[in-house]
């Protein structure tokens, strides 16, 4: 009996004879990550008791008296002063033990129609879909930011590289606005996610529904979801809204690291393109000159363990059969680190993309370097009535040229390169230039000036 009666503390029953082990609590519970949710938890579950109370399954007093308990719930964590028990599992044991406490049989009642398998789905996609809407308005800080650097540099001429071997020139606000259209993509997959993520679990019980006179669609409304989940063995498993969200994540972690390598290139003093804030930067323990760019590197290391969790919730999803197991209890950490390592991410990068300082002669300087312009005077033969494969040919001859003489093709005089073609008047020094380079290129998708102040233009539309 003795043993019975220690089993009065869990919410599951009295049908178990021995306790639980000291070890299996603690490598059962989640209350120790999953208290994050709490929030979710208090306005989930007073929805579900207006909704009880509406359709008489409770009285109003007792609705009343959880709404009352819940304040109560909402201030003690707020102020750190809820006491969180590891012999409740979780946080949604602990808020409603807690509410018992303070409201009696009322609390008891606010589980009727509902388990934890519907309840803590319900929570996981309404703490995502806050988590989600304060990443868009970050995304759409970080493209702002992009676009006001890019904003002071349409003219600023750099290499543009294919195998990190110089190509062409571009501008280095052309080359952010690259880094706009990602971060863009990543906004609208955030935004198309969310409608998935936006429907509502609670209400199908345990697995198979409830025989209660319970109306989800009310309860959809109080907690503007868009949608319900329309199987219950699916609402209670469905974890793909969590694992697509880590891809869209992986995919934001990936573009981070694009950037984060480019940045870490540019600041080399071999390279020396930029430089950035010493907030972002540490020293040598033993080498007094260094500035290293830390806060790249780590966030291109952090794109590891952002695709590491997407890899982790889709092979724990994938052999579970229907309908929910113990194993979900593993999606939370990896979503969670998930969303704080690209929220603290994209904070991050709001700040140090405005304080990148540019050194335009360096830029300048190494777009000068490499036959940039080469491919601009195989156009330009193409123009005067030349094939392109024997421009091609002529010009990579003057480029073996020039390279023997340790000089730029422009730096060739006219009489030299004309015994490439004919066709080369004067006016090739002008194509040959690198402003000539960069405004030939006047279209849509083009680095002239002109398509670049035109293109950033439109992205500050799309975003005001």
């Amino acid at each position: 009996m003795s043993n019975s009666l220690d089993r009065k503390q869990e919410a599951w029953s009295a049908r178990f004879n021995e306790p639980v082990s000291e070890i299996v609590k603690r490598y059962t519970a989640s209350v120790g990550f999953d208290q994050r949710l709490a929030d979710a938890d208090i306005k989930a579950s007073l929805a579900h008791a207006q909704m009880l109370s509406e359709r008489g399954i409770i009285t109003n007093a007792d609705f009343n008296a959880i709404v009352e308990g819940m304040a109560r719930i909402r201030a003690e964590i707020d102020h750190g002063a809820f006491v969180w028990s590891i012999d409740l599992e979780d946080v949604h044991l602990n808020i409603e033990r807690r509410l018992t406490q303070l409201v009696g049989d009322a609390g008891k009642r606010l589980h009727t129609a509902r388990s934890r398998n519907d309840q803590v789905a319900t929570d996981i996609r309404l703490w995502l879909r806050s988590e989600i809407d304060e990443q868009l308005k970050l995304l759409r800080q970080l493209q702002k930011a992009l676009l006001d650097q890019a904003g002071r540099h349409e003219q600023t001429v750099m290499p543009g590289f294919t195998h990190l071997q110089v190509a062409q020139p571009i501008s280095f606000a052309h080359h952010l606005l690259a880094y706009v259209e990602m971060f863009s993509r990543d906004e609208s997959r955030l935004c198309d996610l969310r409608r998935r993520v936006n429907r509502l679990p609670l209400g199908a019980a345990a697995l198979p529904g409830t025989s209660f006179p319970i109306d989800r669609e009310r309860v959809a409304a109080l907690l503007d979801f868009e949608g319900l989940c329309e199987n219950s063995l699916d609402a209670v498993s469905d974890r793909d809204f969590a694992i697509e969200y880590c891809a869209a994540a992986s995919l934001i972690a990936v573009h981070f690291s694009r950037l984060s390598e480019e940045l870490v290139l540019w600041m080399s003093p071999n390279i020396a393109f930029i430089d950035l804030p010493d907030r972002f930067c540490t020293g040598s323990s033993i080498m007094p000159q260094k500035k290293n760019p830390d806060v790249p590197e780590l966030a291109r290391g952090k794109t590891g363990r952002v695709v590491g969790h997407l890899m982790g919730l889709l092979m724990l999803m994938k052999a579970q059969p229907l309908a929910y197991n113990k194993d979900n209890q593993e999606d939370k950490e990896p979503l969670f680190d998930t969303v704080d390592t690209i929220t603290d991410s994209l904070r991050i990068y709001i700040d140090l993309i405005a304080g990148i300082m540019v050194r335009e002669e360096r830029m300048r300087e190494a777009a000068g370097r490499g036959y940039a312009t080469a491919t601009d005077l195989a156009d330009y033969l193409v123009r005067k009535g030349m094939a392109f494969r024997d421009a091609h040919e002529a010009v990579a001859l003057a480029v073996r040229e020039a390279d023997r003489e340790g000089i730029d093709l422009s730096a060739l005089s006219l009489e030299r390169l004309k015994e490439f073609s004919n066709l080369i008047e004067d006016d090739v020094y002008q194509v040959l230039s690198l402003e000539g380079s960069l405004a030939a290129r006047n279209h849509v998708g083009g680095t002239a000036p002109a398509a670049v102040l035109a293109a950033i233009a439109r992205h500050q539309k799309r975003l005001a």
